[in-house]
């Protein structure tokens, strides 16, 4: 945890500076606002820390609108820098071009004011945008044809929700358009893959209460994510369980004559080694002709797995949240969002979530309630 807080905030810092520097430059900005726009860039590089002693020292409402200006200036930071880095490849070209084609292109490879400024209208627009679709939740929706369900059970209805982190920025309003959309469907079965609360997770007064009135007719299933674990795994458990949810922590639930769901807790908590006692050997306790549902926050595949269970759901990447980082992670997970035929008949299904982390907007990754219809098919 101390090693990725330090890199998160090493980074965090270099993105600041970053743009610290092209505004000074692009700007002439004197001393006094020089001043102004530092202070204000220390206090935003600091804002999720202060968030955290202001929500343990009881202010709520203080935690909650820093939090909203900071997460939203985090998002901003990030696509700001994205945008100049475009700009600078584009007046690289140009450069390249003047030189080769003998052409005098100064004017706009030296336009250092509207190169600074252009980006920031475009960032802002985006912004705007990306709160928006950040509320606009949506059903997505896959069909398996599988001989594993009986007929008398088929089609049977998974509803999907991960990734909600459950705190000071996502909270009533953006949980009951979530629930809406799991109505909609009317589910057999409802799971979680983790993330449902945050790190950051006091005072979710009637939020459990929403979640405990959705009661589908096979149960609701849970597995933690990295955020249980930050936010404190005992008091995230407890707002799990009263929210209605059996999490399972290295464990099979057997739905006689119906389905198995088996479920882990994340790789990164520290209690993974004790509950997870490896893949296979759990999955193996499903092995009776039934279609075996896998839950897991990560969208890791262990190769030993594969073929002891025939879907796994997993969640955890956002599919970015805010494009282009959809780019970044692909050079570290192969599958980043939607459904993935893998070996021996197994598949994956990867949530592009239905919540928000730290900045509440997305940009092209629209938030989700996945909708999963497994329909018998004779062998």
């Amino acid at each position: 945890m101390l090693t990725f807080l330090a890199g998160f905030f090493f980074l965090y810092g270099l993105l600041h500076t970053y743009v610290f520097v092209r505004a000074r430059a692009a700007l002439g900005l004197g001393h006094a606002s020089t001043l102004l726009l530092g202070l204000f860039m220390i206090i935003m590089i600091l804002a999720p820390v202060i968030v955290r002693f202001l929500e343990k020292a009881g202010l709520g409402l203080a935690a909650r609108f820093l939090a909203f200006v900071g997460y939203t200036w985090m998002g901003l930071v990030f696509l700001l820098v994205m945008a100049f880095i475009i700009v600078d490849l584009c007046r690289l070209a140009l450069f390249v071009f003047a030189a080769v084609f003998q052409k005098d292109l100064s004017f706009l490879i030296n336009a250092a004011g509207p190169c600074f400024v252009v980006p920031l209208i475009v960032v802002a627009l985006v912004g705007i945008y990306g709160w928006f679709e950040a509320r606009a939740i949506r059903i997505d929706r896959i069909e398996i044809l599988t001989s594993k369900i009986s007929a008398d059970s088929s089609p049977l209805r998974i509803a999907q929700v991960s990734d909600v982190h459950l705190g000071l920025i996502v909270r009533q309003d953006r949980l009951k358009r979530i629930l809406e959309q799991v109505r909609s469907a009317s589910p057999d079965l409802l799971v979680s893959t983790g993330d449902l609360v945050d790190g950051q997770m006091n005072r979710l007064d009637g939020l459990s209460e929403l979640l405990d009135e959705v009661k589908p007719r096979y149960g609701k299933f849970a597995v933690t994510g990295n955020h249980e674990f930050y936010a404190g795994l005992e008091q995230a458990l407890a707002f799990t369980r009263r929210a209605g949810f059996r999490v399972l922590r290295g464990e099979v639930v057997v739905i006689p004559g119906v389905i198995n769901v088996a479920g882990v807790d994340d790789s990164m908590g520290p209690g993974y080694a004790a509950s997870n006692k490896g893949e296979e050997a759990l999955l193996s306790q499903a092995a009776n002709g039934r279609f075996t549902l896998f839950l897991k926050h990560r969208p890791d595949v262990n190769a030993e797995s594969i073929g002891f269970f025939d879907l796994q759901l997993s969640g955890h990447l956002h599919d970015g949240q805010l494009f282009p980082f959809r780019l970044i992670i692909r050079l570290f997970f192969p599958h980043i969002a939607g459904l993935t035929g893998l070996p021996r008949g197994s598949r994956l299904y990867v949530s592009r979530g239905s919540g928000t982390w730290g900045p509440p907007m997305r940009f092209l990754a629209p938030p989700e309630v996945t909708i999963i219809d497994l329909v018998h098919k004779a062998p």
